[in-house]
């Protein structure tokens, strides 16, 4: 019976990549949040009036309403089915976006993009990745993560100057109504297309796969945790803070590199963010396939050390004003902050099971959330003071290292997977340096992906 059921995986990878695609528009604040200056700048009827310290206040709001979204999301996601979830996000964000077209009033855009928009993004993010994963064998999980949530990080490429394009040739309130109307399309068309797989669907491993992989990862989908049993384990807390820290510090520096980039690069700062977001993408994707060949656990604590290496750096290149350097840093900086956005979703799956991912998913995720708005208040406090942009690399930097720290703490697979193990299986827990440099090696391409360990989480 298994053999007539056709794998739609590949096409419920990309609509959900499609969706993000769309989503996306989260990363175009940057340029709303200068139209707006701009307008209250010049004054004049139908002007916004808002106050210039308030101006980051809708976006900050949407981070933190995506975030915890994402929880409600994730148990509509479990309940009711990705498409559905996903068409309730592409409508949230459409309304959003037509609440802002009608007034520039403070309180229409932070209800318009704070609440309904922010809302939407965590309802279609939360139901693209986890029926494209239900399509795969565990041995392709960190790849298709990766390939989902690359076209969130990617959308800046080309929202980026979309943006900027009608905003100055319709004005703001104008342009977006043609955004409400294209991603509200866009987002709801593409909904039908996700799809769980159905039931006693069990995706076939690749002929290469290794049998005691295998094993280990049959053994870790019958661990199905609910969201209050997740809450009792350690493992939970640990996740929580390394991706409130990797997370958060990417975020914090992202726009000041930003900032950077003008300085630089002046009318062609929009490379530097654009290549950045390339970065952001192909970090999403690469964590994913090293994740596949590593381990989660390992491939986390590189890009955490990565990431630590390149804020320190930043403090140098700051100080020469080379473009070049500049346009170098936030490529590896988009890269490691995108790396999170992939291992963190295949770790909740991986510990943690299918059956209430998307719930569990979405109270991890909102590490994210408070970790982008506490860090980055910080960061703006540091900057309002002298060589507090150093300070922010720091503060950044030093977290990271905390972060990678805290992942080496992770026990190397689940509890009831480790009673279904093979008695012969070798369980080994190697110390922070053999993680890192075994997965840098592999990451540089120095040395083959180990199979030293069948039994570590993949």
């Amino acid at each position: 019976m298994e053999t007539t059921i056709k794998n739609r995986g590949w096409q419920v990878t990309m609509a959900g990549m499609g969706i993000n695609l769309a989503l996306g528009v989260l990363y175009a604040w940057s340029i709303f949040k200068g139209a707006i200056k701009a307008s209250i700048e010049k004054g004049g009827p139908g002007a916004f009036t808002w106050d210039h310290a308030s101006i980051n206040d809708p976006y900050a709001v949407c981070c933190l309403t995506f975030a915890f979204a994402m929880i409600v999301a994730g148990k509509c996601q479990d309940k009711i089915g990705p498409a559905r979830t996903a068409l309730i996000g592409g409508l949230l964000v459409g309304a959003g976006f037509t609440m802002m077209a009608f007034s520039p009033a403070y309180v229409a855009w932070v209800v318009g993009f704070g609440v309904l928009a922010g809302a939407g993004f965590g309802f279609g993010y939360s139901a693209a990745t986890p029926p494209a994963l239900k399509w795969f064998p565990s041995s392709k999980t960190g790849l298709i993560a990766g390939i989902v949530v690359a076209g969130f990080g990617v959308a800046p490429v080309y929202i980026a100057p979309l943006s900027s394009y009608l905003i100055g040739t319709f004005g703001i309130q104008q342009a977006m109504f043609f955004l409400a109307a294209a991603f509200t399309v866009i987002a709801c068309g593409l909904s039908f297309l996700l799809a769980n797989p159905p039931a006693g669907y069990v995706p076939a491993e690749s002929p290469k796969a290794d049998p005691t992989k295998a094993v280990a990862a049959k053994a870790k989908s019958s661990n199905d945790a609910n969201v209050s049993e997740m809450l009792k384990s350690y493992k939970f807390y640990v996740l929580w803070l390394a991706f409130f820290i990797g997370a958060g510090a990417g975020l914090m520096v992202i726009g000041s590199v930003a900032g950077l980039a003008k300085k630089s690069l002046g009318p062609l700062a929009f490379v530097a963010v654009a290549i950045m977001a390339l970065g952001n993408a192909g970090g999403r994707v690469g964590a994913g396939i090293l994740s596949d060949k590593i381990g989660r656990k390992a491939t986390l604590i590189v890009m955490l050390c990565l990431q630590s290496v390149m804020m320190f750096a930043a403090l140098t290149v700051i100080n020469t004003g080379s473009a070049a350097l500049l346009v170098l840093l936030a490529t590896f900086i988009g890269f490691n902050y995108g790396s999170n956005l992939a291992l963190f979703p295949t770790f909740a799956k991986d510990y943690w099971g299918f059956k209430n991912y998307g719930m569990n998913y979405g109270a991890l995720f909102t590490a994210w959330g408070v970790g982008g708005f506490v860090m980055g208040k910080v960061s703006e406090a540091l900057n309002a003071q002298p060589g507090g942009m150093s300070k922010s690399f720091m503060l950044a930097g030093t977290l990271l290292l905390v972060g990678a720290a805290l992942t080496t703490t992770l026990k190397t697979g689940t509890e009831k997977a480790k009673a279904t193990e093979p008695a012969h299986a070798p369980v080994c827990m190697p110390s922070f340096m053999d993680e890192f440099t075994r997965g840098l090696g592999v990451l540089l391409g120095f040395v083959e992906a180990p199979a030293w360990n069948a039994n570590r989480l993949r």
